[in-house]
Order: C-alpha cells, then sequence, then structure tokens
C-alpha cells in the first residue's frame, strides 16, 4: 500500500467515524475534497469494504451508506468462534479418556492423541495470549469463559495423563512433544 492510498483510507475512516453512518455520494465527496481523485478515494472505499473495516449498505443504486464495522460485535463472534473450537477440543478429551480407560487403545495411539491435544489447546491458549494484548478482547465477557475452558482442558489433559497404567506415560509425552532446546549460547 502505497502512502497516498494509507491517507485516503485514514481518511474515509476518520469521516466515516466523525459521522457513523454516512451516505457513499457524500463520503466520496469529502474525501476528495481533502485527498484524491475521484477513481482512488472508490477504490479504496471498496478495499476497506472487502477488507471487513466498513460496512456497505445498499438500498438503491443510487443510496449507498457506509459505516464502521461494530468492533464490539466483531470481537465479540470472533471470541465465540473461539470458544466453540475449544468446546470441541474439551468434549474430544473427554471422550477420549472414557474410550481409554477401556482399553481399547494401544500405548502408541494414546500418546498420539494426547499429545494431539495438548497441541491444539498450545494453540488456542497462544491465540488468547495475543489477544489478552488488546483491551477489546480483554474486556469481553467472552474471554473470560474462554480462558476458564483452557484452564478445563488443561485439567482434563493432566488428568488423562495420570490416569494411564503405564508408570512413564507423561515422561514419553514430554520427549516427544516439539520442545526447542535453548541454548545459552544464544541467550544476549
Amino acid at each position: 500500500m502505497d502512502k497516498n492510498s494509507e491517507i485516503i483510507r485514514t481518511e474515509i475512516i476518520r469521516i466515516i467515524n466523525e459521522n457513523g453512518r454516512i451516505r457513499g455520494a457524500d463520503l466520496a465527496k469529502r474525501v476528495i475534497e481533502r485527498v484524491g481523485n475521484e477513481k482512488t478515494v472508490y477504490r479504496e472505499i471498496s478495499q476497506l469494504v472487502q477488507a471487513g473495516e466498513i460496512e456497505k449498505r445498499v438500498y438503491s443504486r443510487s443510496h449507498i451508506e457506509y459505516e464502521l464495522i461494530n468492533l464490539y460485535e466483531s470481537v465479540n463472534n470472533q471470541l465465540k468462534n473461539i470458544h466453540k473450537e475449544i468446546m470441541v477440543i474439551f468434549d474430544e478429551i473427554a471422550n477420549f479418556k472414557k474410550v481409554s480407560n477401556n482399553g481399547s487403545f494401544s500405548f502408541h495411539e494414546r500418546l498420539r492423541v494426547t499429545i494431539h491435544h495438548i497441541q491444539i489447546v498450545q494453540t488456542i491458549d497462544g491465540v488468547m495470549k495475543l489477544l489478552s494484548y488488546y483491551p477489546s478482547f480483554k474486556k469481553d465477557q467472552m474471554f473470560s469463559q474462554v480462558i476458564r475452558k483452557i484452564s478445563d482442558c488443561w485439567e482434563a489433559i493432566m488428568d488423562s495423563i495420570v490416569h494411564q497404567p503405564e508408570e512413564n506415560f507423561l515422561n514419553e509425552v514430554l520427549a516427544n512433544l516439539n520442545i526447542s532446546q535453548i541454548n545459552s549460547n544464544n541467550i544476549n
């Protein structure tokens, strides 16, 4: 993105932010007055719509309005999707625990599934740690629910590991996880 495009995008968002919902012709006119030409302004508006930063509402061919996407709804929807994913994993862990207690899986199958569950929960946990740096995510009520469910998953995984018949199961899990070795020479 060149500097001119960035200036135009910033101006579009600023104008929409000031006015809330605004007609397309008015938006373009105000942006063109300050920066850019008509073709570039309409192209940048279209790119912002495609990127999901602004919403386009078409009432008729001559009546098109633009407004900023509601950040709260967007954040909440993303957290709900993460919550659904973590619920599926939690159910998988619980089902695996029941089935593995029957003794129908071999040692290597149980080890592979346990490591798979750990890696999935680690990934979701990492995403949530990144999102915790954004106040809009951390303030949402779904954030704490997802964090609690991640904690429940870790507890279920550890409970499953503890109740395996082999004494060295935890050692095998740790040995097979891809944990990179930190060399003391690399630390500044």
